[in-house]
């Protein structure tokens, strides 16, 4: 008797790690997944096929679904043949880059569309059918910059911390239902997410307003970031190789590092509860050569 395929739903797979993810179990050699990849504009979907080049017509299906629309995603729901998701993996998202005082109250709205509520209303689209089968894995794509915080990145990162509080808040209650959550916290991964972030360009007419000495900090902000991408940057590939421990995991954590090069930051939020200790660190290894 063949076993029964786990049904594996993912957004935001036009490009980066929904793609890499997706193509990634649909080519499972034993066949143990049937991957619905979804996303919001269908036209995009040419590269998924040619990575997968029509050889997983029994493992993959690509569906429409924008994660901002509820109505979307109950279609989309609608429309898993299974009636059932065993897996349900988060990764839709968008990125913001620039001074504050340069970003548009729509432009931050949509930031909190999809990356909080949209995430959270899927969330919620899928949770009932999970608790009635008694069995679930939901898979998050989080972000150092949701346990941390960057400059020129507030808005972005406060959609990503509140990712944090909403699944902490969940994985306390679903371990209940045998349903486990996990946060799989990215660094920069070398991916389209840098292509399609809307990020502030030192000529930009929105920066007009911005004062001087913001603009050169900013400055010295984007050559960091380059820098970083240079040299710590991640493949997608290495970021799958993590959503599969988790999703192989027969008691999964609850949140996984892609990498090992952030979390010592991080832990002096912790240990140094006034916070200054994070602060004087992030703004030496950003601003190394400002003076303070």
């Amino acid at each position: 008797m063949s076993m029964e395929k786990k049904v594996v739903l993912i957004t935001g797979c036009s490009s980066g790690i929904g793609l890499s993810l997706a193509v990634r179990l649909a080519s499972d050699t034993s066949k143990m997944f049937k991957v619905y990849a979804t996303m919001r504009n269908l036209a995009k979907k040419e590269r998924l096929l040619d990575s997968v080049k029509g050889l997983h017509q029994d493992t993959l299906e690509i569906l429409q679904m924008d994660v901002t629309d509820r109505q979307s995603i109950l279609t989309a729901r609608d429309k898993v043949v299974e009636k059932r998701v065993d897996i349900l993996v988060c990764n839709a998202g968008v990125g913001l880059m620039g001074p504050l005082e340069a970003q548009s109250l729509d432009t931050m709205r949509h930031i909190l569309e999809v990356n909080l509520l949209g995430t959270i209303q899927t969330m919620q689209v899928f949770l009932s059918g999970m608790k009635a089968q008694g069995q679930g894995r939901i898979l998050i794509t989080g972000s150092t910059g949701g346990l941390h915080g960057l400059p020129f990145n507030e808005v972005y990162c406060a959609s990503k911390f509140a990712i944090e509080g909403a699944c902490e808040s969940l994985a306390v209650l679903l371990q209940h239902f045998n349903i486990q959550v996990s946060l799989i916290e990215c660094g920069p991964v070398n991916s389209d997410f840098l292509i399609n972030l809307q990020k502030a360009e030192l000529g930009d007419s929105s920066l007009q307003q911005v004062d001087g000495r913001t603009l050169s900090l900013y400055e010295k902000y984007l050559e960091h970031c380059s820098m970083v991408f240079q040299n710590a940057a991640q493949d997608t590939e290495d970021i799958v190789e993590v959503f599969l421990d988790a999703i192989h995991s027969t008691s999964p954590a609850f949140r996984y590092f892609t990498s090992n090069v952030m979390p010592p930051v991080t832990k002096q939020k912790v240990t140094e509860p006034d916070g200054m200790e994070y602060i004087k660190a992030m703004s030496k290894i950003i601003f190394a050569d400002e003076d303070q």
